[in-house]
């Protein structure tokens, strides 16, 4: 039942990235990498990795997307077409 858990969070892992690599919109990207690291930080609490997880969680979902977030908020749009 162990292997269900983990090969779910890995799909939702595949899935995540993939959707981020199509989106064409940058804050909807950033949302879904922030999903994704989520989901890794959960896949790595289901293999026991419980301060890794924790630093996964805190640093690549956290602090990253916060950076990512405001990065986008402070560039203008401005379009070459």
């Amino acid at each position: 039942m162990h292997w269900l858990i983990e090969f779910t969070l890995f799909t939702v892992m595949i899935v995540a990235a993939l959707v981020a690599l199509g989106l064409r919109n940058l804050l909807a990207a950033v949302v879904t990498l922030n999903i994704f690291s989520f989901m890794v930080a959960s896949t790595m609490v289901s293999l026991g990795a419980i301060d890794v997880a924790f630093t996964e969680a805190v640093v690549g979902a956290g602090a990253v997307g916060v950076f990512n977030i405001v990065a986008i908020l402070l560039t203008s749009r401005k379009s070459l077409d």
